[in-house]
């Protein structure tokens, strides 16, 4: 039992390892972890119902995954083929389109949750 709590300890310092170069290297990641504060701040705010919480958690996981998964298939295009190459190009173009589709998916949800009680609040 020992070794295998050793070796889930290893595997989270490795993945936060990861986190910690995709936040040192990814110029968008400081978008993304500014925008994560201010949506959290913002739901703390509007007390916000579980389900909507549930809601913005997955959408929250979802970009963040997006853009490991972009700097992940980057660095392993540019090991690959270090220089251009237009296969590589098409790598990394769809890549950051996959973060494109769910950051822009994340916004529709967050005017969702957020418009209604930000327009009552407003209104008042």
């Amino acid at each position: 039992m020992l070794s295998f709590l050793r070796s889930r300890l290893k595997s989270i310092r490795f993945a936060l390892e990861g986190w910690w170069y995709v936040l040192r290297t990814q110029r968008n990641t400081w978008v993304h972890a500014s925008i994560t504060t201010g949506v959290i701040i913002l739901g703390v705010w509007l007390q916000l119902s579980p389900q909507d919480w549930a809601i913005l958690l997955i959408t929250i996981a979802l970009v963040w995954a997006a853009e490991f998964f972009n700097t992940s298939l980057e660095a392993l295009a540019d090991l690959i083929h270090p220089d251009e190459h237009p296969q590589i190009k098409i790598i990394k173009d769809v890549s950051a389109a996959g973060v494109l589709i769910t950051a822009t998916a994340a916004i529709l949800i967050g005017l969702l949750i957020f418009g209604p009680p930000l327009v009552d609040l407003l209104i008042r």
